[in-house]
């Protein structure tokens, strides 16, 4: 376990470890904790973003510290999967062909604008929440960024195949059980009721959503590609992060 820690940890954050192992059964672990690792990430840009608001600045320059600084905190991972991913869906090619695409390291138009589009509604949502009380504050973008993991931990669950025999998709699979994804999925859904406590119900809906559009992506592919890679599955924190930050607006 301690060995599934640190392999999501250096998987999911700029954080300098290494797993000592690195097998399906670490990698299913890896895979089970990325939402807790995602949370915590979340907790401290959300004590970053209420140092910001004490220090004066309006909440736009929180919000987009708080993008800018999730982004960072991945080493732009998650973006590069989701542009590849969109490259890949928006080429129209056979399977083959768009794995082929997804591989290269340029960036289409498709992947630009998944990425401006990203960026600018994480920001606009993190911008919304950043005047709200402190609890509500760190409560939102971490459960945001706990969703986009949360995301990733469905998209590896059992029943669910990789698109290449080779490469991180291939790792990790089909390694998590599916009642373990929707454990922490009821625990992501009360969390983030401390969110928005104003209307408990939209925090959940909010974790449902992200956690749907990223499932409704992950069919998507699976169609397409033939299963999920590394970058489908950045693509999925990404998509599970905006679309979970975008409904916790909806609190206002």
């Amino acid at each position: 376990m301690r060995d599934g820690l640190r392999l999501a940890l250096s998987l999911l954050t700029v954080a300098p470890v290494r797993a000592r192992r690195v097998d399906r059964g670490t990698a299913g672990a890896a895979m089970l904790a990325a939402p807790a690792v995602g949370m915590l990430l979340g907790a401290l840009v959300g004590a970053v973003v209420l140092g910001v608001v004490s220090a004066g600045a309006p909440p736009l320059v929180a919000g987009v510290i708080a993008a800018a600084l999730l982004a960072g905190a991945t080493r732009g991972l998650h973006l590069d999967g989701l542009a590849d991913t969109a490259d890949g869906l928006g080429s129209y090619s056979d399977p083959e062909r768009a794995l082929a695409v997804m591989k290269k390291s340029d960036i289409g138009p498709f992947g630009v604008i998944a990425i401006v589009v990203a960026l600018l509604a994480q920001s606009a949502a993190f911008t919304t929440v950043a005047p709200r009380s402190t609890l509500a504050v760190v409560a939102s973008i971490a459960v945001a960024a706990g969703t986009g993991r949360l995301a990733v931990t469905w998209a590896c669950r059992r029943g669910v195949p990789a698109a290449r025999p080779d490469g991180l998709g291939a790792l990790v699979a089909g390694t998590v059980p599916p009642f373990a994804a929707v454990a922490w999925t009821v625990v992501l859904a009360g969390a983030a009721v401390v969110a928005v406590p104003d209307r408990p119900w939209v925090g959940p809906l909010a974790v449902v959503a992200g956690v749907g559009a990223a499932a409704a992506l992950t069919r998507h592919t699976r169609r397409r590609f033939g299963g999920i890679t590394g970058d489908v599955l950045g693509a999925c924190v990404e998509v599970g992060v905006t679309v979970c930050a975008v409904g916790l607006t909806f609190g206002v």
